[in-house]
């Protein structure tokens, strides 16, 4: 079956709701804290043993590549003032064990499309997805760890899932799935952002995939969907048919960082829970709400 060696993130995307601070910097470098989301969600990669991160980038996205990248002149003036603690946290961004893959989606045409673009690196492994924008907090291993070490179980695609309002399906990709008698919750249907009294059931997937090459072929064969898009839920629903695909209810928190106040409730949440700044934080919420 292979282990999960490389993990692909869709930058390319342009952040209209984030308009004016998406204008010239990705939503994907929105700090949360301290640190952008991109870096929570390629912490999250590593922590499952991933050591190749694929970037589909478009226009206006460089600065995600220069913060991965070594950071000559910032170094070397923390370390002529002598800042030790800041230089070591510049220099862990990315571990050296791990390398980054950056290639340019020319045309925004939907998730599916994205992930095609990756398949010249991807080749004939399996592989993670990460939406950056879906931040998961977790108090264990992270989301796709906990997917990496089902794959090695079961060898086939796997989707995060979380359970949602009924009267919020329209917002999601919703799966309808069957229990094994291993207690596997096992995919028999996906559709995108049905209405409430369609819906197949209340779990959604969110931002977390962990997909076998077969994907590829399905999104060369998907027709361009709603605006025009190559949609990664239609080319999931075509695999079923060849293969089997199993729904992982994720343990953590998700926040919803498209969204203004996702992000905002992550930035509080994350804010609270920091080593440094905690406590203070706290007694400030406590005085504003006084």
């Amino acid at each position: 079956m292979g282990k999960i060696r490389k993990a692909v993130f869709p930058v390319a995307g342009l952040g209209t709701r984030f308009l004016p601070a998406t204008k010239a910097s990705p939503k994907e470098m929105l700090p949360v804290v301290d640190k952008p989301l991109i870096q929570y969600a390629a912490e999250e990669a590593e922590d499952a043993g991933i050591d190749q991160l694929v970037f589909i980038t478009g226009r206006n996205k460089r600065s995600i590549e220069d913060h991965f990248d070594k950071a000559y002149e910032l170094e070397m003036e923390l370390e002529r003032m002598g800042k030790q603690r800041l230089l070591e946290i510049v220099q862990t961004i990315l571990p050296p064990t791990v390398n980054c893959i950056y290639l340019r989606q020319a045309d925004v045409l939907g998730l599916g499309h994205a992930v095609l673009c990756a398949r010249p690196v991807v080749g004939e492994e399996p592989f993670a997805v990460l939406l950056a924008d879906d931040l998961i907090q977790v108090n264990g291993r992270g989301v796709v760890g906990q997917m990496a070490e089902k794959y090695e179980r079961y060898g086939c695609s796997i989707l995060s899932v979380m359970e949602v309002p009924r009267d919020k399906t329209d917002k999601y990709g919703i799966v309808r799935t069957r229990t094994d008698p291993d207690g596997m919750l096992r995919v028999v249907s996906i559709v995108e952002k049905p209405a409430p009294g369609d819906a197949p059931s209340n779990l959604a997937v969110v931002g977390r995939y962990l997909l076998t090459p077969g994907i590829f072929r399905k999104l060369e064969q998907t027709r361009p969907g709603a605006a025009g898009e190559i949609q990664l839920t239609d080319a999931i629903a075509a695999l079923l048919a060849d293969e089997p695909v199993i729904a992982h209810l994720f343990e953590g928190k998700r926040y919803d960082c498209g969204s203004k106040l996702g992000y905002l409730e992550a930035t509080v949440e994350y804010g609270l829970a920091h080593p440094e700044l905690g406590t203070d934080f706290a007694d400030y919420l406590r005085r504003v709400v006084r």
